[in-house]
């Protein structure tokens, strides 16, 4: 059996506990993708100029401006969001607005092609520019945020940016392999409610795997969770599953299911409560002793369905 630390620290709002470590795991390897796309060869008139994407863009928010297009007497154009936000004036030129819509600027973004916005992270599509916003909320290019749960990341990248970014920028735990045996410790737990444990990351399958552990109040009840996350898309996520179970004192309890995808945030999948929930008493019952201290071991796996 692998030689467990124990890590005993609470940080500073938001609470994040350091994480255990497995003597027997390794580190995971670094994978480095560069991003090098040959353009696809565009025809003059099939793609927007800079000049009339700026026509484009509403003065006030600087989106781009969707039907209906306002505009004053003046011609100044103005997008439906932001009309009632400048109390029917004219930002441009302080003329009122009134009900004019711009249907010649209308008629001229129906006729344009764009790319999608995530064509750096490799994305190459041309798309009608009424058609774009629809395709790039769905798009398989765009970046997954950061999954670090101790704090608000506002990282985004692809998946091989990300796990260099947890390596290097939040210093999580790396290992290779599809089965773990972690203990979770915390003094005095009674006087923590809400705490995050350091993130675990898990590379198996040629694929990275999140290991969440929480403490937060369920209702009135204080609760721990562990569930993992899945570092791609949903659609891959369901070819994987995985169980945890915790136990002590000849009892055990077990938890099965398929791992989440990023897209969803952590406080998504934990309010949802899709993951291992144990009452504080049980996992205090679990620890052994005089129940004062949690030393919680949580075991599992991961595989992937046929």
């Amino acid at each position: 059996m692998s030689a467990i630390s124990y890590f005993d620290d609470l940080r500073e709002n938001p609470e994040v506990i350091d994480p255990p470590q497995v003597e027997d795991a390794m580190d995971v390897t670094e994978h480095v993708h560069v991003h090098d796309p040959v353009q696809n060869a565009l025809k003059p008139n099939q793609l927007a100029t800079s000049s009339v994407r700026d026509l484009l863009e509403c003065p006030v928010c600087l989106n781009a401006m969707y039907p209906p297009i306002h505009q004053c007497s003046n011609g100044h154009t103005l997008c439906s969001g932001c009309k009632p936000r400048v109390h029917n004036r004219c930002p441009t030129c302080r003329h009122e607005l009134g009900n004019i819509r711009c249907l010649a600027l209308e008629k001229v973004a129906a006729s344009l092609e764009l790319p999608c916005k995530y064509q750096s992270y490799g994305c190459f599509g041309i798309y009608p520019y009424y058609s774009k916003l629809k395709h790039e909320s769905q798009c398989i290019f765009r970046p997954y945020n950061c999954p670090y749960a101790g704090s608000e990341c506002t990282v985004i990248g692809d998946i091989p940016y990300l796990v260099a970014h947890l390596k290097d920028g939040h210093k999580v735990d790396m290992h290779n392999g599809s089965t773990f045996n972690h203990r979770y410790v915390k003094s005095n737990p009674h006087e923590v409610e809400n705490a995050t444990w350091m993130l675990t990351v898990f590379s198996c399958y040629g694929q990275y795997f999140c290991l969440h552990f929480e403490a937060f109040q369920l209702g009135m009840a204080p609760v721990y969770i562990a569930f993992l996350r899945f570092m791609g898309d949903d659609d891959e996520a369901k070819n994987y599953s995985y169980s945890l179970e915790v136990g002590g004192n000849g009892r055990k309890m077990t938890w099965q299911g398929v791992p989440r995808s990023i897209r969803d945030s952590h406080r998504k999948v934990r309010d949802s409560f899709d993951g291992l929930i144990i009452q504080r008493n049980m996992a205090l019952f679990f620890s052994g002793g005089d129940r004062k201290e949690l030393k919680l071991r949580v075991t599992g796996k991961i595989w992937k369905e046929q």
